[in-house]
């Protein structure tokens, strides 16, 4: 069985040696990210090459992701380092402390206006969570807090407010910066940190589009206003990636798993791609095995729906990336041997389509469920039609058959899709079908005698322009 639901690792010093990249791409990587929160330039110049060079060498295109920091809200320093605050104790947040000022009874913070975004009452969570202050009153730019849960706090460690409501702005100046960067390494994926409204989407997508970029948009949900905001987000957007750690924090770990079960929902009802990443198996950081509470949590995600799932440290700095890799396929393998049969065809069985490719593709879809095929292939330019028939429930896969690259590697994050490069050199229909039978014979994936669903345009090389479907039979080469 092939696996349908995608992986997208992230690259750093754990994947920087060659002959370990090209395994993991063996394993099973389908999209490289590169975080531009760690790093620098020339680290992110030299993986995206190495990634494209070991995808070469597998014969595979494999997508390039990179992902901004945005505006983490992070305490500053520590004279010493660290401290430890106690339960009940007072401490203070004031973003005029000096950078490198911080002690026992209180630290600077990177936003200049976090006394403006909090009032007393209000709770402000650290660390990830981990240490919990109440806000007892605002001096200036001091806010005045109680340790409620305590515990080690050390340099540059997060600041989140419960129920969201920080006013940082989505894109920094370093995010402008890397997506210059993003830009110049041709990323097929835009990722945007902290998006809080379309606006801050369609901002990056425009400052990507001027410094040359032609990559997708992903809008990561990890705030509060983000939630509140996703309709309009999802549709601003190409892909969502559900970032679960920040939004854990923000709105209540309680409140996640059916958060998350949501976001699938509705981003694949409007025919987008959806990531699901934050911890999927962050044990494997230092263990060559996942907790069976991670098995759960991928199997959850990949029952629910979502295209793809990510590996951070566990691929980054791990002892374990390929192994990671390896546990994560297996998991998504084992998961969807249990698909949702509940709606199967009727996703927008009730609408009209504006595009006419649309309406093909949800075509293709519901013959390919009431008929024995063994694969679906579209013809494609810029992979918009594998996209929408890969938002029906299907374990028949789907092969994109195009000659542009860049759609190759878009589509290598759409679940249940998978690309094969292509070039059209015959107009005759009959030995258009023969190239595509033999391109899909030499590799197993069908066999003669095999039903399979077809789509093209009568335009070739024009984008949008899917018009027809064609059942086929698989024939040997005549050659």
């Amino acid at each position: 069985m092939r696996r349908r639901t995608k992986i997208v690792a992230t690259l750093g010093p754990a994947t920087d040696d060659a002959n370990k990249l090209r395994k993991l791409i063996a394993a099973g990587l389908d999209v490289g990210r590169l975080n531009f929160s760690h790093g620098n330039a020339g680290d992110h110049r030299r993986r995206a090459e190495g990634l494209r060079l070991a995808a070469q060498a597998a014969g595979r295109d494999v997508g390039l992701m990179g992902d901004l920091q945005g505006p983490k809200i992070r305490v500053t320093r520590f004279r010493d380092r660290s401290v430890e605050l106690a339960d009940g104790q007072p401490f203070f947040l004031d973003s005029t402390l000096g950078f490198e000022d911080g002690t026992g009874e209180g630290v600077g913070v990177a936003l200049d206006s976090l006394h403006e975004d909090v009032e007393e009452g209000d709770t402000l969570l650290l660390n990830d969570g981990m240490i919990t202050l109440a806000v007892d009153r605002i001096e200036g730019t001091r806010i005045h807090t109680t340790v409620v849960n305590g515990g080690i706090l050390s340099d540059h460690k997060g600041i989140n407010k419960k129920g969201g409501g920080l006013s940082a702005p989505a894109l920094t100046d370093i995010d402008r910066e890397n997506i210059v960067l993003a830009a110049e390494l041709e990323a097929d994926f835009l990722a945007v940190s902290f998006v809080r409204s379309a606006e801050d989407v369609i901002e990056a997508r425009r400052l990507f589009k001027e410094a040359g970029g032609d990559g997708l948009i992903v809008a990561k949900i990890e705030r509060t206003e983000a939630v509140d905001n996703i309709e309009e987000i999802i549709d601003a957007s190409d892909v969502i990636m559900v970032a679960r750690g920040d939004l854990g924090v923000e709105m209540g770990y309680a409140e996640l798993t059916g958060i998350q079960k949501r976001l699938i929902q509705q981003t694949r009802k409007k025919s987008r791609i959806v990531i699901t990443a934050t911890q999927m198996m962050e044990s494997m950081i230092q263990h060559p095995i996942p907790t069976r509470a991670e098995v759960s949590d991928v199997s959850n995600a990949v029952i629910d729906g979502t295209d793809a799932v990510m590996l951070s440290g566990e691929t980054a700095v791990g002892k374990y990336p390929l192994e990671a890799i390896r546990a994560m396929a297996e998991v998504c393998q084992g998961a969807e041997k249990y698909p949702v049969q509940e709606g199967l065809t009727r996703h927008r069985i009730g609408d009209y389509f504006e595009r006419v490719d649309e309406a093909i593709a949800m075509a293709v879809m519901y013959t390919a469920n009431h008929l024995n095929v063994s694969a679906i292939i579209a013809l494609t330019e810029s992979g918009a039609t594998a996209r929408w028939m890969s938002r029906i429930r299907s374990d028949i896969p789907i092969y994109a058959f195009t000659s542009h690259i860049a759609t190759s590697r878009r589509v290598s994050l759409y679940r249940g899709v998978m690309p094969v490069s292509f070039e059209l050199t015959s107009v005759d229909t009959r030995s258009l079908y023969q190239s595509i039978f033999d391109a899909l014979l030499s590799r197993q994936l069908v066999e003669v005698g095999d039903l399979v669903l077809f789509t093209k345009g009568d335009l070739e090389g024009v984008a949008g322009n899917t018009n027809a479907m064609i059942i086929l039979e698989v024939s040997a080469s005549s050659s």
